[in-house]
């Protein structure tokens, strides 16, 4: 699984990413993170409001943080 964390390095997008991180770590999930902070980068996936998560390649949240068991949902999908 690829997971990236879109966002210029707020707040909410540093919490996203521990959260994140946390779930992957204790479900035992196989998966990269990345964080991606480069504006150009993160509006090639036509995001306009930060923090948001991409999981392989899809955005599936976007604006807010999500709680984490609404990460660890999308994750054990």
């Amino acid at each position: 699984m690829d997971i990236k964390i879109l966002g210029p390095g707020c707040a909410k997008c540093k919490t996203l990413e521990k959260l994140t991180r946390d779930i992957v770590e204790q479900n035992n999930i196989e998966a990269t993170i990345t964080k991606v902070e480069d504006i150009v980068e993160i509006m090639k996936y036509n995001i306009m409001t930060t923090p948001a998560l991409v999981v392989d390649g899809k955005v599936e949240i976007k604006g807010r943080v999500p709680s984490a068991d609404e990460i660890r949902k999308l994750l054990m999908r």
